[in-house]
């Protein structure tokens, strides 16, 4: 395969040997992102898209690092493989420059790849099927010789997966889930008194077949009285039972666990392409897969959010680092992109009549280095279990967030008495509650004390 493919800085070549009105020789890798409007004029993309398009230009670049670890390598090709599955191209079915730049990482290593890599059991077969259409495609009009694309047999094909259907995987986890439901009635351990349900099934139908001999006794007893039909029928009718009220919602006690703060890992930040304000962070909370307002990326679950750092934390202080996000706020679309947590951060408290023209300085909280993403975080003397949302009626996160402070020696905490709401409780005599880890360390920032935190 020629040079041209084989190495990742020659990436703008590349798309200038293919795109030559689109790529002039003055753009440069930062203005990637924005290319594919130029390549693709007659396709719109969504903010989304834009994001998710810088997104994959990263990923690509990563999968063509030299000295990767090669069990993370294989963690990434097969994250791609599953995206690639239900996708055409990488946004789905929308051409991007994204697109084009993977498939100038992976060609090389899809070229080398033996058949069992390619289409076995095991194999990266979306992969391969995807380097295929992007160079054979004329929706992406790539300049690549004969010679130099990669040779694919499409019948060579090691091993055959059975395609889902979705109407039969529906009911297999509908059996499932009725299945596990029924093992947890069998093993549960009855109170005393009580039988299990199917002997009380049995023992009401012999009640009941009682009261029916019964009712039928009273009946000939009627007759022979001459009650009339009418008024033996009102006898027979079952006084109706009133209703059992439901009990009033359980009301949660204000305090500040109900605020779910986690470790947050950073693995990517670029500018928000609608706000000068605003920064697009991809950010992994330690969520299950499925989660709802998440996605994944490099092979983890991962929250788009949205925060108005932008100018106030260089974008490089962004990238790769620990952050405490709060989990439970409902996601809010900002300019166009959904954010789905906030990214805790100190600034100096305003005095009194002074406004706050937003012009910092601020300082990312930041957890203990040791600190694993998605782990717990909580204030001292305020353990509990978090809202699953914060319900934005109760105003429960602008309630307590007063609370939340720097100390003289730049550890977070919460003081309680910055909370009138929680001054009548008990808990009114503990001291600021420092903010800490599950693993049991600080969370803190550089300089600032006696900042807000929000």
């Amino acid at each position: 395969m020629s040079s041209s493919l084989a190495s990742s800085s020659d990436l703008l070549h590349f798309l200038r040997e293919s795109y030559p009105s689109a790529v002039s020789s003055s753009t440069s890798e930062a203005d990637l992102p924005t290319v594919s409007h130029h390549l693709f004029p007659n396709t719109s993309y969504t903010d989304n898209e834009k994001v998710e398009t810088s997104q994959w230009l990263t990923t690509s670049a990563r999968l063509a690092t030299p000295d990767e670890d090669e069990a993370k390598h294989a963690e990434r090709l097969g994250s791609l493989n599953i995206h690639l599955s239900t996708r055409t191209t990488l946004l789905g079915a929308k051409p991007s420059v994204a697109d084009i730049a993977l498939y100038h990482r992976l060609a090389p290593s899809v070229k080398s790849w033996s058949a069992e890599e390619r289409t076995g059991e095991h194999g990266y077969h979306h992969i391969v099927r995807f380097v295929d259409f992007v160079q054979n495609a004329p929706l992406f009009r790539l300049s690549v010789k004969g010679e130099d694309k990669v040779p694919i047999d499409l019948d060579d094909i090691k091993f055959v997966h059975k395609p889902i259907d979705a109407k039969e995987e529906k009911e297999r986890k509908k059996k499932e889930k009725a299945a596990a439901a029924a093992a947890g009635d069998n093993q549960t351990t009855l109170p005393v008194g009580k039988v299990k349900p199917e002997d009380e099934a049995k023992q009401n139908k012999k009640g009941k077949a009682a009261d029916e001999g019964q009712n039928s006794e009273n009946k000939v007893k009627g007759v022979v009285a001459g009650d009339s039909a009418q008024q033996q029928a009102k006898k027979d009718k079952k006084e109706k039972q009133p209703k059992p009220q439901k009990a009033p919602p359980k009301e949660t006690p204000l305090s500040p666990c109900l605020i779910d703060l986690r470790v947050g890992h950073i693995l990517k930040a670029i500018n928000h392409p609608n706000a000068d304000s605003l920064y697009v962070s991809t950010i992994a909370c330690g969520d299950p897969s499925g989660t709802d307002n998440t996605s994944e990326y490099e092979g983890q679950v991962v929250r788009t959010v949205c925060s108005g750092l932008n100018g106030l934390v260089p974008l490089e202080e962004m990238q790769g680092r620990k952050i405490i996000a709060v989990c439970n706020l409902k996601p809010v679309t900002m300019r166009g992109i959904k954010s789905a947590a906030m990214v805790l951060a100190a600034s100096p408290r305003l005095k009194e009549g002074e406004e706050d023209h937003h012009g910092g300085p601020v300082e990312l909280v930041t957890p203990p280095a040791e600190a694993k993403a998605g782990e717990k975080v909580i204030f001292e003397g305020w353990a509990g279990d978090p809202e699953g949302v914060l319900n934005p009626k109760k105003k429960i996160w602008e309630t307590l967030q007063p609370g939340f402070t720097t100390t003289d020696n730049l550890e977070v905490g919460f003081d309680i008495s910055a909370v009138p709401q929680l001054q009548g409780d008990e808990s009114a005599k503990k001291s600021t509650g420092k903010l800490v880890t599950s693993s049991g360390g600080t969370c803190t920032v550089k300089s600032l004390t006696n900042a807000v935190v929000r």
